[in-house]
């Protein structure tokens, strides 16, 4: 019965970010404002389908993988084969879930052509004087790496546990990606209309012959901060989602309700990670996934931080452990077949809901960065839906107000525990909207259309404003 307290536990581990706290720079200037069609939403950056061929080619690596033991014989390898559900082969679905993602953006949506890739086909500048840029650039790059190399080296948690899965695979891929930089950044900086992006500026103010802008320098390290924290943690994760999902017998999944339902939220768990680490990997300027910005608020970087390892407050015996004593919802509806069914489907719809919300971000999904505006997908009921979500999940799996104890201190202690994890996420919230709110014209207008036509968001609005202060304030003596 501990296995949907486990998948809650999982999940609380591994909260990927809220999708929504991502953006794409329009055209025109910062403070232009963009008027949507009447009760329509201002169109979104991202389409549609750049989540779901990634969903789909996800899917076709997966069913290959759990038939592999067919499909061998079939092709003449010999030797008895099992399942593929390791950690090469999860490695491997990131590209079945990228490889279609890039070609829809491509061959679809033609995002290289946007404006707000900052490139210029059509007038390339000569391979000489793109030297004089990238020499700079490939050295703000490299010195950046070396930095994140030296991090990891540092610290004790990536050389234990899930980590040091993640630290192998960052090591096997650093020469093949120093190498490729050079074509890659010569390539690029012969079509971008100002090479000297903040990547530059770096390089420039280590070398110290040009001068550099300290405000894109800043600008620079907060994005591959955002990079390098992130891409070791979901690394770290990626295996045990697709051993989940693709090493599953079904056999066992049709014996209960619980059962069957932890099927389908793993399956969904497992989704949300693959299609969120192309996102974090795959943030190139010709696909326009480029880091606009990075959260400049020390608040957003605390809220998030503390959600996850090696700051994670949630975890057991940590401050903010909300499981003393606690059973789950499979444990307090045991015998109760319909209740089970009932309650099992509500908690896979939301964590449906969670995995759709980083789906529909495609190849663009990230923590603390801003790279596109959705509005919408779930984004058009609600600004927050992997939080929202993800949060009603963990009051219904745990039911914090049931303690095995029969303590009254432990459910008073539980609850208001969990209450405070979930005041974290609306912290995470403001910070997110503050961000995005200073920086693009088009979430602004999205933000308020959300805040007048979207049911969730006008719902919770109103539900807000009967706790607002009343009354006159005082004002200070002139």
């Amino acid at each position: 019965m501990r296995e949907c307290l486990q998948c809650s536990l999982m999940l609380q581990r591994y909260p990927l970010l809220n999708p929504f706290s991502l953006g794409l720079r329009p055209m025109g200037k910062p403070n232009d404002r963009i008027v949507s069609a009447p009760g329509r939403p201002p169109e979104s950056d991202v389409s549609a389908g750049v989540g779901l061929s990634g969903v789909l080619g996800l899917f076709v690596w997966l069913a290959i993988c759990r038939n592999w033991p067919s499909i061998a014989p079939m092709m003449g390898f010999a030797g008895e084969a099992a399942p593929l559900n390791g950690p090469n082969a999860a490695l491997a679905a990131m590209l079945f879930s990228g490889i279609p993602m890039v070609l829809w953006s491509l061959c679809v949506d033609k995002v290289h052509r946007r404006a707000s890739t900052g490139i210029d086909w059509h007038s390339p500048r000569p391979l000489s004087v793109a030297l004089e840029t990238s020499v700079t650039k490939l050295a703000g790059l490299w010195a950046t790496w070396a930095v994140i190399g030296v991090i990891y080296c540092l610290g004790r948690w990536y050389w234990r546990g899930n980590y040091l899965f993640a630290i192998d695979v960052l090591g096997t891929l650093s020469v093949p990606l120093l190498l490729l930089s050079i074509p890659y950044v010569l390539w690029l900086d012969r079509y971008l209309v100002n090479p000297r992006d903040q990547s530059w500026h770096f390089g420039a103010m280590l070398i110290g012959r040009e001068a550099y802008d300290s405000e894109k320098v800043a600008h620079h390290l907060r994005g591959w901060a955002v990079k390098g924290f992130f891409i070791a943690f979901m690394f770290s994760i990626l295996p045990a989602g697709w051993q989940m999902a693709a090493g599953a017998s079904f056999a066992d999944v049709d014996s209960s309700p619980v059962a069957f339902c932890m099927f389908l939220i793993n399956m969904m768990f497992m989704v949300d990670v693959q299609i969120a680490m192309v996102g974090y990997l795959l943030t190139l300027k010709p696909l326009d996934a480029q880091i606009r910005t990075a959260n400049p608020y020390l608040g957003g970087w605390l809220s998030a931080l503390m959600c996850y390892p090696p700051f994670l407050l949630m975890n057991s015996g940590d401050v903010l452990d909300y499981h003393v004593n606690t059973a789950d919802w499979a444990y307090w509806f045991q015998g109760h077949t319909a209740l089970l069914w009932l309650w099992g489907a509500i908690l896979v719809v939301l964590t449906g809901i969670y995995a759709w919300a980083t789906v529909a971000f495609g190849i663009r999904f990230s923590n603390l960065t801003y790279r596109g505006i959705l509005t919408n997908g779930p984004y058009r009921f609600t600004r927050h839906p992997a939080y929202l979500s993800k949060n009603i999940f963990w009051w219904m799996a745990t039911l914090p107000f049931f303690v095995t104890s029969g303590s009254f201190p432990d459910m008073v202690r539980n609850t208001v525990i969990l209450g405070l994890v979930s005041a974290i996420y609306y912290w995470r919230a403001r910070t997110e909207e503050k961000h995005l709110l200073a920086s693009d014209a088009k979430y602004r207008e999205y933000h308020a259309w959300m805040a007048e036509n979207a049911f969730i968001t006008r719902s919770l609005g109103k539900l807000g404003n009967l706790f607002k202060p009343r009354g006159p304030r005082l004002q200070p003596a002139k």
